[in-house]
């Protein structure tokens, strides 16, 4: 009897880590010709996904205009919209299916937004700030380089 438990408490703990595997660490994910991972994702997660790409991009632009302006505030202000308070919202269904380190680029750069507007605020250095949004866009172009979001199974 105690055999039987054993082997079954094994074989359960290599089904949860596989599935743990495969839906914490690597996601629902495909290599691509290209050398890219493509994350398959139903049409509404992938449109969250690329919403929030498209608010990173205006959040880009608005940041860039007040350095340019020397308004750092308003740098500052657009920083803000994009760091952690934004993060919230995603659901566990589609955070599933996101790899690992694709999980951990989308919160470095949710930290390094709040970093850019706190900085921005105490600082009040145009060059430092620059610096940073500089910083920021490496993971911008290092997601982009890595990963393409394609549709999986349509729901």
């Amino acid at each position: 009897m105690c055999k039987f438990c054993w082997g079954s408490l094994t074989a359960l703990l290599l089904v949860a880590a596989f599935f743990g595997y495969k839906f914490v660490y690597q996601g629902d994910t495909e290599p691509m010709s290209d050398g890219r991972i493509a994350i398959q994702l139903n049409s509404s997660e992938r449109d969250l996904v690329l919403a929030e790409m498209r608010a990173f991009v205006a959040t880009l632009q608005s940041i860039t205009q007040g350095i340019a302006r020397k308004d750092l505030a308003q740098a500052a202000g657009a920083a803000r919209t994009a760091g952690m308070a934004a993060q919230g919202g995603v659901p566990i269904s589609l955070a599933a299916k996101l790899p690992m380190e694709f999980k951990k680029l989308g919160l470095d750069t949710h930290q390094k937004f709040d970093q850019l507007a706190l900085d921005a605020e105490q600082m009040e250095d145009g060059s430092h700030t620059l610096t940073q949004l500089s910083e920021l866009m490496q993971n911008c172009v290092g997601c982009h380089a890595t990963y393409r979001i394609a549709m999986g199974n349509p729901q």
